[in-house]
């Protein structure tokens, strides 16, 4: 297994940053888009990354552009939004379907890295033959519109955990309905969830599984939203066998 840094040319809010993991397989592989939630980085991923590598896929993990405080692609948290962040995986997406390495490409996400990866998906169902969702934050465009002032608009910053959302964050999120934009993908869809996520209720899962028209959901117990211990471990094993499966 190899990991190799990518600096990505072509997004809106400026070059992204990548590590591409390599097994050693040879010829073309499928590979393995990995997308982030919101305010972390690829390397919260990467030993899915290397799960995927190790069962001879490629993979790629990023930073989304202003994705959060220690991305390493550019731009700022400022101008970051659900549809920059599409706009930088399907500046990704292309520039990996240009590889003559990869036979076909998946799409991994979690929470909001999942959300932006069902929209993508969604949008370009022709480039994308599965996609695996852990814990996706299909609340998100809910909790925004409870962030309306009176008067309908949005505040300029709202605190959010560590970091913070914008107005443009939020008008953007409220701008589409994500349910419509999911039922355009018609290939396999894994769904994982936590029994006991208090950030994205598990109906919001349970609600996609009814809207794609073929898609798993398994919900794990006694998991958060993240999974931890033997739940991550069970997570990256459902995750391989999904992408193993031929269709």
């Amino acid at each position: 297994m190899k990991n190799f840094v990518m600096d990505i040319p072509g997004g809106s809010m400026g070059m992204i940053y990548g590590v591409l993991t390599l097994s050693e397989c040879d010829g073309p592989v499928p590979l393995v888009i990995l997308s982030h939630g919101f305010g972390s980085s690829h390397e919260a991923n990467m030993d899915y990354a290397e799960a995927f590598a190790d069962a001879g896929f490629a993979a790629i993990s990023f930073d989304f552009c202003g994705g959060g405080l220690h991305s390493r692609s550019e731009g700022s948290m400022d101008e970051m939004t659900v549809l920059t962040e599409a706009e930088g995986l399907i500046t990704v997406l292309k520039y990996a379907e240009e590889d003559p390495r990869f036979s076909e490409i998946y799409l991994w996400g979690e929470s909001q890295g999942g959300f932006v990866s069902a929209y993508v998906a969604g949008m370009y169902p022709e480039a994308v033959t599965k996609l695996a969702l852990l814990y996706p934050a299909f609340v998100l465009q809910e909790d925004a519109k409870r962030r309306r002032c009176e008067d309908g608009s949005f505040p300029e910053r709202t605190p959010f955990g560590e970091c913070f959302v914008t107005r443009k964050y939020n008008e953007a999120a409220v701008s589409f309905d994500i349910y419509e934009v999911m039922r355009r993908f018609g290939k396999p869809v894994l769904l994982l969830h936590g029994d006991q996520d208090p950030v994205v209720p598990l109906r919001y899962s349970e609600r996609a599984a009814q809207t794609f028209t073929d898609a798993n959901l398994t919900v794990l117990p006694e998991q958060g939203h993240g999974f931890a211990g033997q739940g991550r471990e069970d997570a990256k094993k459902m995750a391989v066998e999904f992408f193993s499966y031929s269709v």
